[in-house]
């Protein structure tokens, strides 16, 4: 063949292919005089991406948008011709020769373009991987640096990691994404998102004109108006000093290979967002506003939010305020806010001096919006300068921010349980000094003593109505059965065998709370006469027997045993906490009876008895299928919370485990026996002990070598419960010569990926793999040597009802208790221990159970 008719063919070729203009360039770009049209899209180099022409659901209109490439789902992230839809579907895509990306309709009309014109002819636009459409020469292709135009610059509704995002210095706010219109219209929504510079950036959702969220002050690691546990998820923003000083943010993951973005969603929600390959689902990792306190200013100027159990919003003025209007206030409505109640000295021409105004500190809150910069040194510094300019109404001092001060009302205040930032509010001298609040405070008292009054009226004619039926019945049951009753009648009774026992020890009353005190015939006669038909089965503290009060009221009672090891410190303990706590998982006292050397506790009756007696019984745990088993785990993690945060005291429990978790009729966990739990003041960590007490297996490390206890000791015996719970075995039954405990054997499942064989059979058909692995995952966290590592029991509980939220790795378990001889040590029951002064650690049983 001569070279004419080779040049001939390799021309024809040529022509043929390129004839068809969508695969004659890359498939990740697109150059001058090439377009795109119909379903013809370009795909970024790794394949994460694709841009092309899309219409919503339920709509023939055509966008230009870029989406995630094979990813089903709402994953649009950039829409070009949002406010101008093709109709008909002739849409075209195309760089002109002028140097602009145009979007054409069918008339050839340009309806958007990038206004990138140049005189050149050598340019290209490329779609990267990081969702960026770049326009630039051919020299710097994929190069931000040397962009003439990039789809970053001009965002819609997404935010991608690596995307800038520039601020105003001059402390303007900077609205930078648009929400769509709604689900399925891209157009131009209500509500917008972008940074206020001023005090220090934050993030702000507005609804039109008016703010609707705000992210709290960035620190320089995260931004500190969002809650702990959620503020992890935003780790990653940094911002930059750009070109000609200006200031923009970036977002870096710490997996390069996660695909995360962040959206102002059409209904006015930021979310944050990662792909979840294993379920082909976006999974949302955080959501603000998340709850009723996150809505901009819900309580008004000078008020604080407060997020209630029941997630609900409760606002309250600041110390030295009041509302503004009450009738409003008192009716739930808080927009109002509140005002002065002493109005401030400074810049007063009739006052004496500066030194009338001081600051009230109130922690943990997100600090109220629209603050200013002052330099600083510290924190007594910025006080003083504040305290000097009589505008300034408040100041905080914030690691990574410095000084800032507010002078306009305090607006969007929210107290948070952990985290949060301490704020100095500025009072007049006389709302600081409580000793001049002596005519309000005598009202205050006044009226708390009426109320006390008519509810102690109340009380004691029910009480009388009560002793009058009781005595009835204790005096005709007396008469019958007198003669056979175990012990002899006590002195103190009267001849008519109706006397009651005394709330307190050897005759000293009014020392412990009060509580409903019922005469020893009573309960003999409620069990008759404790007959071994009646009991319910034995602890450690004695023989538990069930009752039926004349009121046909069921009960428990708890008889201590004079072989008890438990004694009269461990009955005190458990009347003087138990009769103080109200919560819906934990076993409510009813009564108590002291007579002579008897010391019974009445409670009230659970009919499915101990978790134990269903957990371990082969013919029974099946009656525990997991979905009782989940009620039952988030049951006795509130039941933690309110010892821990929420009652009137911060009490530590010391003894939880499957015996020591009571079942009512629908299966409801509530935790029993007080009589080894602390009292912690409000401020206190933790404590120590030379007594340890408790049940080995459940112990945390820390309090069987060093007899250091806190909350994060209960933490532990949940993680080991929860372990047990899932399992259905005891702890004890984990024990050879490869394992010392569950928790060793969980570990070595967890590390080979074998995780699910720690299941108990029974449950396999009704559990949700990823539910069961989760709480697995939780329960290893809280069994950690360290306490440090281990989570409260609110992030616990928060972990147990997020299927969302990413949790930290757990670490390897280490410890094991020993005998002075270096084996391991293993029994059940309750035991006191003396804590060892060495390294060396002497465990000796003194009491059994």
């Amino acid at each position: 063949m001569d070279f004419s008719s080779k040049t001939r063919i390799i021309t024809f070729i040529w022509f043929f292919f390129c004839s068809f203009s969508s695969i004659c360039w890359a498939a990740n770009n697109i150059t001058q005089g090439q377009s795109i049209s119909g379903g013809e899209t370009i795909i970024s180099a790794g394949q994460i991406f694709e841009l092309g022409f899309f219409s919503p659901a339920n709509s023939s209109d055509r966008y230009l948008g870029i989406w995630y490439y094979e990813i089903p789902g709402p994953s649009v992230v950039w829409v070009a011709n949002r406010d101008h839809p093709v109709s008909g579907g002739n849409a075209a895509f195309t760089l002109d020769k002028k140097g602009s990306l145009v979007v054409l309709d069918g008339n050839g009309t340009s309806i958007w373009s990038s206004n990138s014109s140049s005189a050149s002819n050598n340019f290209v636009a490329v779609l990267m991987d990081t969702g960026n459409l770049i326009l630039s020469s051919r020299e710097s292709v994929g190069g931000a640096h040397g962009a003439i135009w990039q789809s970053f610059d001009d965002p819609t509704d997404t935010f991608l990691p690596d995307m800038r995002v520039f601020m105003k210095t001059q402390g303007e706010e900077k609205r930078v994404f648009t929400s769509w219109s709604s689900s399925d219209d891209p157009s131009p929504g209500r509500y917008s998102m972008g940074v206020d510079p001023r005090g220090s950036p934050q993030i702000v959702i507005w609804d039109g004109q008016n703010r609707r969220w705000r992210s709290g002050y960035w620190n320089g690691l995260i931004f500190t108006g969002i809650p702990t546990m959620m503020s992890i998820y935003l780790y990653g923003f940094k911002l930059y000093d750009g070109e000609n000083g200006t200031l923009y943010f970036t977002y870096t993951p710490s997996n390069s290979s996660d695909l995360l973005r962040f959206r102002i969603r059409w209904d006015g929600y930021e979310e944050q967002l990662q792909w979840n390959g294993a379920t082909d689902q976006w999974k949302a990792l955080q959501l603000q506003p998340n709850d009723e306190c996150g809505f901009y200013n819900k309580c008004g100027a000078f008020g604080i939010c407060s997020v209630e159990d029941d997630s609900s919003a409760k606002c309250d003025c600041i110390q030295g305020f009041e509302p503004k209007y009450s009738e409003q206030w008192e009716s739930g409505n808080w927009s109002g806010g509140c005002v002065r109640k002493t109005e401030l000295q400074c810049g007063n021409s009739s006052a004496s001096g500066l030194e009338e105004d001081g600051f009230r500190k109130i922690e943990g809150v997100k600090l109220p919006d629209f603050a200013s910069s002052m330099e600083a040194t510290d924190q007594n510094d910025c006080g003083e300068k504040c305290l000097k300019n009589c505008s300034c109404l408040a100041y905080a001092f914030v690691d990574g921010i410095s000084c800032i001060v507010w002078s306009d009302d305090l607006k969007d205040i929210e107290h948070f349980d952990d985290g949060g930032d301490d704020l100095y509010v500025r009072l007049a001298k006389s709302e600081l000094d409580d000793n001049s609040k002596i005519s309000k405070l005598v009202i205050i008292i006044i009226t708390v003593i009426g109320i006390f009054l008519i509810s102690v009226s109340i009380w004691l004619l029910w009480r009388f109505r009560t002793k009058l039926k009781v005595k009835a019945f204790s005096h005709t049951w007396c008469k019958k059965h007198q003669s056979k009753l175990p012990f002899p009648r006590s002195k103190e009774l009267s001849t008519d065998c109706s006397g009651s026992c005394e709330l307190g020890v050897e005759g000293q009353q009014g020392r412990g709370p009060e509580l409903s005190l019922v005469s020893f015939s009573v309960v003999a006669a409620a069990t008759n006469n404790f007959s071994d038909q009646n009991m319910l089965g034995k602890g450690g503290f004695g023989p538990v027997y069930k009752g039926k009060l004349p009121g046909e009221e069921e009960i428990a009672v708890k008889r201590l045993s004079r072989k008890s090891g438990q004694g009269l410190e461990e009955f005190k303990n458990e009347i003087t906490l138990i009769a103080k706590l109200q919560h819906i998982n934990l076993v409510r006292l009813l009564g108590c009876c002291i007579e002579g050397e008897e010391r019974m506790l009445i409670y009230e009756y659970m009919p499915n008895k101990s978790l134990d007696s269903f957990l371990f019984d082969p013919t029974k745990r099946e009656q525990l299928d997991w979905s009782k088993r989940f009620k039952i785990i988030e049951g006795i993690a509130r039941g933690l919370i309110y010892l821990h945060r929420d009652s009137r005291f911060k009490i530590i429990h010391r003894d939880l485990k499957a015996s020591n978790i009571l079942l009512d009729e629908e299966m409801n966990p509530k935790i029993s026996d007080f009589g080894m739990a602390k009292i912690f003041g409000k401020n206190e960590i933790e404590a120590s002990t030379s007594r340890v007490v408790g049940t080995y297996g459940y112990m945390a490390p820390e309090y069987a070598r060093e007899g250091v206890f806190s909350m994060k000791s209960d933490v532990y015996s949940f993680g080991v419960l929860l372990l047990e719970i899932i399992s259905g075995k005891r702890n004890s039954s984990f024990r050879s010569p490869e394992h010392s405990n569950i928790v060793d054997y969980t570990w070595d499942l967890w590390d080979d990926g074998r995780a699910m064989e720690l299941i108990d059979p029974s449950i396999v058909r009704s559990c949700r793999e990823s539910e069961v692995l989760r709480c697995i995952h939780i329960a290893l966290l809280c069994v950690q040597d360290s306490g440090f590592d281990r989570p409260n029991m609110s992030n616990v509980l928060l972990m147990l009802e997020s299927e969302t939220a990413t949790l930290p790795m757990p670490r390897a378990p280490t410890f094991t208790s020993v005998r002075s001889s270096g084996e391991i040590d293993a029994w059940q029951g309750n035991h006191t221990l003396p804590v060892a002064s060495s390294n060396e650690i002497t465990v000796s049983l003194i009491i059994g159970r």
